[in-house]
């Protein structure tokens, strides 16, 4: 997990009253992460269960987020936190989420885009903003992003909130957006000395893709969607 997905992650958390009982599909805490990747502060007074497709540490229950031994309408907030890159059946895990969903449950989700291949256990999609934004069409209201370069960001994200919606929804969703724009900005303006000689040093010998890359690191663009998505977008 990285800083900016668990900032995205508990920005929402304060944003909106994410309704129990939480699920979190990808607890999984790999090796270096114990502790750090651990959401649950975030969903206080709620029941939390950590799910994965193996047991270990943040795991309170194996399941396949592709075949999720719950009933219909059961969760009230699903999180999936840089999980779907690592699901073959992708779009089955999209369709398992919604079927869980109560009326008015949400749906928290990030996925890198320009990264690495990571495999925990395997790595297997990359998603546009585009594509995010189709699949969680669903869904009542919507906020579908990405933080990095436009033409190639570094990671997608999005809420989703199934009807009915609250009546304040998309006010919630303007504020969400305005308070990450706001958190990337004091993030890139803290960043330390060193670091930011770092990246400056670095522009000397890099593409002019990879300099793009890093000017835009901390960049953000969202889309707020209520209803269907309109055909030129």
């Amino acid at each position: 997990m990285r800083d900016h997905n668990k900032a995205f992650c508990r920005l929402v958390a304060e944003t909106f009253d994410g309704p129990g009982p939480v699920y979190e599909f990808g607890s999984y805490q790999v090796e270096g992460q114990e502790g750090y990747a651990n959401l649950r502060a975030m969903f206080a007074g709620r029941d939390y269960v950590g799910c994965d497709m193996r047991p270990g540490p943040g795991v309170d229950r194996v399941e396949d987020v592709t075949a999720i031994n719950l009933p219909d309408q059961s969760a009230g907030t699903v999180l999936c936190i840089e999980t779907f890159e690592h699901v073959f059946e992708v779009r089955r895990a999209f369709d398992e989420v919604y079927r869980i969903l109560k009326p008015g449950g949400m749906f928290v989700i990030t996925s890198p885009l320009n990264f690495r291949i990571h495999g925990y256990p395997d790595d297997y999609w990359r998603m546009t903003p585009s594509c995010l934004r189709r699949m969680l069409e669903p869904y009542e209201v919507r906020v579908t992003g990405y933080q990095g370069h436009r033409a190639f960001p570094h990671t997608v994200m999005g809420i989703a909130l199934k009807t009915p919606a609250p009546a304040d929804a998309l006010a919630r969703c303007s504020r969400l957006v305005a308070s990450y724009r706001e958190w990337c900005r004091e993030t890139e303006r803290s960043m330390p000395a060193v670091e930011k000689f770092r990246r400056l040093a670095a522009q000397v010998y890099r593409s002019k893709g990879e300099r793009r890359q890093l000017a835009d690191y901390y960049a953000a663009e969202f889309h707020v969607d209520r209803g269907p998505i309109p055909a030129a977008a």
